[in-house]
């Protein structure tokens, strides 16, 4: 079986919530992706109830597109600890981290649930599976520790 990077990463030694580039990767014609691990709670120590974490992933998905180019993707981990962020390019992590925090202020502060996507039969495959309560909780924990730039030491929060 191949080696997958976040298998081998040590899951003691990480300080969440953080944002870590994993790895850029090229293209036969050149372009660039690059995934990040947008990690939102401690490892092992707690993990985001999935109607929460389907909240988070479905408002991410649209705020982060308006705060920063070149999204491609955000996937939340089976831990549901965080999420995959999968970008264009090379973009600084401190871009993506203001980009992210100010999504998760959102979350937290301004949405309403008329605003979540996703969140009928039609649009969703698991749309019963929601509750903007839980994400707003979830984001108001995770601004409060600040997002580090730093998978191992808090940084820039």
């Amino acid at each position: 079986m191949a080696d997958v990077e976040s298998f081998t990463l040590d899951h003691t030694a990480v300080l969440a919530p953080y944002v870590r580039l994993i790895g850029s990767e090229s293209g036969p014609r050149g372009d660039v992706i690059s995934n990040f691990d947008l990690r939102l709670v401690q490892p092992n120590e707690g993990e985001i109830p999935t109607a929460g974490l389907h909240t988070i992933e479905h408002l991410l998905a649209s705020l982060v597109r308006d705060r920063i180019d070149g999204l491609i993707d955000i996937s939340p981990f089976g831990c549901r600890t965080g999420f995959h962020v999968i970008m264009w390019g090379e973009p600084d992590v401190a871009s993506l981290v203001d980009a992210i925090s100010d999504s998760l202020r959102a979350i937290a502060e301004d949405v309403q649930w008329d605003d979540v996507p996703g969140t009928d039969a039609y649009s969703c495959g698991n749309y019963r599976d929601h509750s903007l309560h839980s994400a707003r909780e979830w984001s108001k924990a995770v601004l409060e520790k600040g997002i580090s730039r730093d998978a191992f030491a808090r940084v820039g929060v």
